[in-house]
């Protein structure tokens, strides 16, 4: 005796050896003996052998038609044999009868089961709808077949390129775009980023950064809401200063400016000029949301994206010429002994005198020139007429700097340039052809000291200031210089090791950072109220929107960062392409599996290299260059020549505020291709910001 039952959804046949009132002991053809309950068996037939049936049944099943079968089932409830009984002849074999069995339960479009061997009729138009959609998804495969051979044909479609960027990093799975790639990967053997780009998805490289940035952080776009810039209300005092910026030439939210004051007097005052929009602008307000929105101004080379409309910028910068609103900071100093003898915080307008530009007055202004009045130079004017102010800041600046040094427990020291970039042929928004120019600008030089210890002193000071009345920041600290120590987001005033300042709080830039939008509100509360500041700042102590906002700012200010460092890595790529570079001078900073990382001696790039073998960290070498890809930002080095080993310094291994190197790791191109069996694409180090 042979039964037909069912088991976990599946219909299954085996000899019967044995059986009781509520069960059976059956056999299947594997040898695999099993205990079915009488209720789930369905036919019981002596022959063909079970294997015989169901291939039988089977076969006969995928003739049947479907619509006739529904037509000829009676109405309610009913048995797989009734039905056979309808379709077949009124006395069905057992092979007809395990073929109806199968095709109804394998069709509950047209048939809902309602019981062991037991179904209904589905309602005619529940049946017009599931053949409708089982129509549109058999031409959903086809189209996705159709899709992965030509992608396999080197070919992208229309709509897979259309949806690249969310196709690579943000996928919805059942999205048929996405199931052709993974098809075609399969197909192929290729990672999804290297079929998509041998099937010319990919315009270029450069566009192939710039949109995935736009697609994860921008997906609205660049582009400001019609938005005005409202006016200060405040009668603020006209401030007796001839006030000046310094910044290079493509700034354009000239958020600081200084001014010198009692000059041979003895005393000198030194101010500390800010932008204020936090005079008009207010939490909650449209322009505010904006700002929130991006929290900072995005910089890569020949290009930024602001975080103000310039219509607003152009409303509160410090542009020469102007009476500009300003939240200042004067510091008195003996002029002597450049001891520090107090401060004071004013809301004012502030006539901006000059708006000076380093790239172009750094030729001139050395420290000769500001440290001796017997050397003579062709200095522009305006800057030549501000010698002596500029002469006095830079010792105050040295001053400052050393004071910083003690308390920091050692000296700070900049072994690397910063490079810059220019690119040429860059008309607004660069497209990746332009030629590009690499420079280079020696930290501490004396403007840049000049205007790096002024915004110390006012951010450091202003931080105390908030912490003393008990009003709320956003702080950036560090605990210590031990390695592994970095820099944190805080709302409390606490020490910055890596400064040598008790507190810092990023005050100065406004225009380009909501942190120091956020804490400019802060010091006017405390600037106009004093001892009670703290009950009347827009933010309070324990404020948990100002914690929203510090965890927002810390997110996109490094994803900023981090675009900044890729595109700066990807115009280095283009400089050594463009200049025909394939060997370059390097120092080797980390050990890793099968080479090490190494840094270019005179270019901001970090490579791995092959072939360092028996070399220790900070050893130099002469290696040759292949393999750039623009696309993971890739390039490999092998060493030729082993040069000189000059010692490492240590502060090659700090982490200060202007010495927060982005760790060298891959660039993160996360393809989620987790369905595909293709192997994934091997990201190129990024390089140090």
């Amino acid at each position: 005796m042979f039964v037909l039952f069912e088991e976990a959804g599946k219909y299954l046949g085996g000899r019967v050896l044995s059986e009781a009132e509520a069960s059976a002991q059956v056999e299947l053809d594997t040898g695999k003996r099993v205990k079915v309950k009488a209720a789930n068996i369905v036919l019981r037939f002596e022959k063909p052998s079970p294997a015989q049936l169901m291939t039988e049944a089977r076969d006969l099943a995928a003739s049947m038609d479907l619509d006739l079968a529904w037509e000829f089932a009676p109405e309610g409830e009913f048995g797989f044999a009734d039905l056979a009984s309808d379709y077949f002849s009124t006395q069905p074999t057992v092979v007809q009868q395990a073929a109806a069995l199968l095709a109804l339960f394998e069709a509950p479009h047209y048939f809902r089961r309602a019981g062991k061997g037991r179904f209904k009729k589905a309602p005619a138009e529940i049946v017009q709808q599931a053949l409708a959609a089982i129509e549109k998804k058999k031409q959903v495969q086809a189209q996705i077949a159709e899709w992965a051979a030509q992608l396999a044909a080197g070919t992208c479609p229309a709509p897979v390129r259309e949806q690249l960027y969310k196709i690579l990093f943000k996928p919805d799975k059942n999205a048929p775009e996405y199931k052709a790639v993974v098809e075609a990967a399969r197909a192929t053997q290729k990672p999804p980023l290297a079929l998509l780009e041998a099937a010319g998805a990919i315009d270029s490289p450069y566009q192939f950064h710039w949109k995935r940035f736009l697609f994860e952080n921008f997906p609205k776009g660049t582009a400001f809401p019609a938005l005005s810039a409202p006016a200060i209300q405040d009668e603020l005092p006209l401030a007796s200063v001839q006030a000046f910026s310094i910044d290079d030439s493509h700034t354009t939210e000239i958020d600081d400016a200084l001014s010198v004051q009692g000059l041979g007097s003895g005393t000198v005052t030194v101010g500390i000029h800010i932008a204020a929009p936090g005079l008009a602008l207010t939490p909650g307000s449209a322009i505010d949301q904006v700002a929130r929105a991006r929290m900072s101004t995005v910089y890569m080379p020949g290009h930024k994206i602001t975080m103000l409309p310039d219509e607003v910028v152009a409303a509160y910068t410090l542009e020469e010429g102007r009476d500009c609103p300003a939240v200042s900071i004067y510091a008195r100093f003996d002029e002597a002994s450049l001891a520090l003898q107090g401060t004071e915080t004013r809301l004012e307008r502030v006539p901006i005198a000059a708006n000076l530009r380093h790239d172009k007055l750094d030729a001139f202004i050395n420290q000769a020139w500001l440290e001796d009045p017997a050397v003579s130079a062709d200095v522009p004017q305006p800057a030549a007429g501000l010698r002596e102010p500029l002469s006095f800041l830079f010792r105050l600046a040295k001053h400052l700097k050393a004071q910083r040094e003690v308390a920091r427990g050692k000296p700070e020291s900049f072994n690397r340039p910063d490079y810059t970039f220019r690119l040429v042929g860059n008309d607004g928004e660069p497209d990746g052809s332009e030629q590009v120019q690499i420079g280079t600008r020696s930290r501490g030089a004396p403007l840049d000291l000049i205007v790096s210890e002024a915004m110390i002193l006012a951010n450091s000071s202003w931080g105390g200031w908030l912490g003393e009345l008990g009003v709320p920041g956003l702080y950036r600290s560090q605990a210590s210089l031990a390695p592994g120590i970095k820099v944190r987001m805080g709302t409390k005033a606490l020490p910055h090791a890596g400064l040598g300042v008790k507190s810092y709080a990023w005050s100065t830039s406004p225009l380009r950072r909501y942190t120091d939008l956020v804490n400019q509100w802060q010091i006017i509360a405390a600037a106009r109220h004093g001892k009670t500041a703290a009950l009347a700042a827009p933010f309070k102590p324990k404020d948990a929107d100002l914690f929203s906002i510090l965890s927002g700012f810390d997110a996109a200010y490094s994803t900023y960062n981090g675009y900044q460092a890729a595109m700066e890595r990807f115009w280095t790529l283009k400089y050594l392409e463009q200049e025909g570079i394939d060997e370059i001078e390097a120092t080797l900073i980390k050990d890793m599996p099968n080479g090490a990382l190494a840094r270019a001696d005179t270019l901001p790039l970090v490579f791995g290299l092959t072939g360092t073998q028996g070399l220790a960290r900070g050893a130099r070498v002469r290696a040759r260059l292949t393999d750039i890809d623009e696309i993971s930002l890739d390039v490999h080095g092998s060493v030729i020549e082993r040069l000189d080993t000059p010692p490492v310094s240590a502060d090659e291994e700090e982490s200060g505020e202007d010495e927060e190197e982005v760790a060298a790791g891959p660039l993160a191109i996360a393809v989620d291709m987790s369905d595909a069996e293709a192997e994934p694409t091997t990201p190129a180090p990024n390089t140090a910001a």
